[in-house]
């Protein structure tokens, strides 16, 4: 079988030589590989990348006009309401001054310069949006891949994923009413030559007119928070008739789909790994050698992280202890796919009804013991340069990460059986690990995918 290897250290030999070669330094040994660790290697870097697969739940996810006008959509802020929590102090940090509106984008958590996740924050952990949100932004590259999405596998289809940040107070805090009437208002050519007419929005009798500042929830001092115009499991729209409900939500949902298309596009790519495999002997050093040996081998990190994109796409929990993150916040008691995967069954917009363009089976089971304080595995490519980890954000280092699967997760951590097991690597091994993992950081998107168009 010819595994397309050929550097000789990998290879364990010696062709050509008619005598010992010169022997490494103790703390520098030879990679050595057994059969096994070959052949799980050469599955984590095929011939060719694979595509996105086929998405039914939308038909427009390999339509170029769709894309187009969902990096478009990622980039406009203006379908936002107000900026609720007195941390946005109009600093570097921050997307604004706190009653600001129109300030939250997508792209102002998930930024394209970074990988598609958050490194604007101060501390570089959670994101602050409107408010803070307790867990981590994950990356965008390569979740075209996934078929249930969010760390909680919460949502089923990047169509549907929209409306959790559209109608979250403490992110976009707006409101799907209010998001149509903004498509209607500024992008009504665009999405009419994609999608077809849109409903008659500016018809007040029907569509009652809100603004930015009478969307999504307002946070007076001392008071409760107010909620306008947040339909479905929030408040319902007020007075409006359920057929005009079901074309606002079919107005977003249609943006979803676009959003969709366009962030099938987002990829971190092959790396100086995937060089190594198919012949290059020198794109990775001897340590990053040895590491990828760890990987495939003793650290067993290739159950959980395997495949091209280094991910089983699946939930699991690894006994995380919660912790402090960006300077006051503790995320304790999050049952994770527990609770997404309850949520997402119980979606009406989900990939089983009437705006999906299709059903392929992706829906979970009901959740059980195992979903109990699991989260999704995430990619491993393009991960080195992270500023945090986890789904909390509260290890800031490869070295940090590491060492928590080693030790076998947290002797206290989330209640319940953990999967992991101490693992008993060395020192030079965990570095060997943490040198592998940096081969893995691909070129990324091209340039004008990070950009709005």
């Amino acid at each position: 079988m010819n595994l397309r290897w050929a550097s000789i250290a990998f290879l364990g030999l010696a062709a050509g030589c008619n005598h010992a070669p010169p022997q490494p330094p103790i703390d520098d040994p030879d990679p050595v590989f057994t059969e096994q660790e070959r052949v799980r290697l050469a599955e984590l870097s095929p011939a060719e990348m694979p595509a996105p697969p086929p998405d039914p739940s939308n038909r427009f996810a390999t339509d170029p006009r769709a894309a187009r006008f969902g990096q478009r959509l990622f980039f406009d802020a203006l379908f936002s309401g107000t900026l609720l929590d007195g941390d946005n102090d109009g600093g570097p940090t921050t997307l604004g001054k706190k009653g600001e509106t129109g300030r939250v984008s997508c792209a102002g958590c998930h930024v394209p310069a970074a990988g598609f996740l958050d490194d604007r924050t101060q501390g570089k952990q959670i994101s602050l949006a409107s408010g803070w949100i307790l867990r981590r932004t994950p990356s965008l590259l390569d979740v075209g891949q996934a078929k249930l999405l969010m760390w909680d596998g919460s949502r089923d289809a990047l169509y549907n994923q929209i409306f959790g940040p559209l109608e979250n107070p403490d992110e976009m805090n707006s409101s799907r009413l209010f998001v149509a009437q903004q498509v209607a208002k500024r992008h009504a050519v665009e999405y009419e030559a994609i999608f077809g007419p849109l409903p008659p929005i500016s018809d007040r009798a029907r569509f009652p007119p809100l603004d930015a500042t009478l969307t999504g929830c307002s946070r007076p001092i001392g008071a409760a928070p107010t909620c306008h115009g947040m339909p479905g499991d929030r408040a319902e729209f007020d007075g409006m008739a359920p057929a005009d409900q079901e074309a606002v939500t079919r107005v977003v949902v249609n943006l979803g789909k676009a959003l969709g298309a366009y962030q099938r596009l987002l990829s971190c790519g092959s790396g100086p790994f995937d060089r190594w495999v198919h012949g290059d002997a020198t794109a990775i050093d001897r340590s990053a050698q040895r590491g990828a040996a760890h990987f495939a081998g003793k650290a067993r990190c290739v159950s959980c992280h395997g495949g091209p994109f280094f991910t089983d796409q699946q939930f699991h929990n690894v006994g995380l202890a919660p912790a402090t993150v960006a300077v006051a916040f503790i995320d304790l008691g999050d049952r994770g796919a527990a609770v997404g995967f309850a949520n997402v069954l119980g979606n009406p917009l989900n990939t089983r009804s009437a705006y999906s363009d299709g059903d392929d089976g992706r829906l979970p089971a009901p959740p059980g013991a195992a979903q109990e304080g699991a989260f999704r595995t995430p990619s491993l490519r393009c991960a080195a340069r992270r500023p945090s980890f986890m789904h909390t954000g509260q290890f800031r280092t490869l070295e940090e990460v590491i060492a928590f699967f080693d030790a076998g997760g947290h002797p206290y951590g989330y209640p319940g059986k953990s999967e992991l097991a101490p693992l008993g690597l060395s020192a030079r091994e965990r570095a060997d690990l943490r040198a592998f993992l940096r081969t893995l950081e691909g070129p990324g998107p091209p340039g004008e995918l990070l950009v709005n168009p």
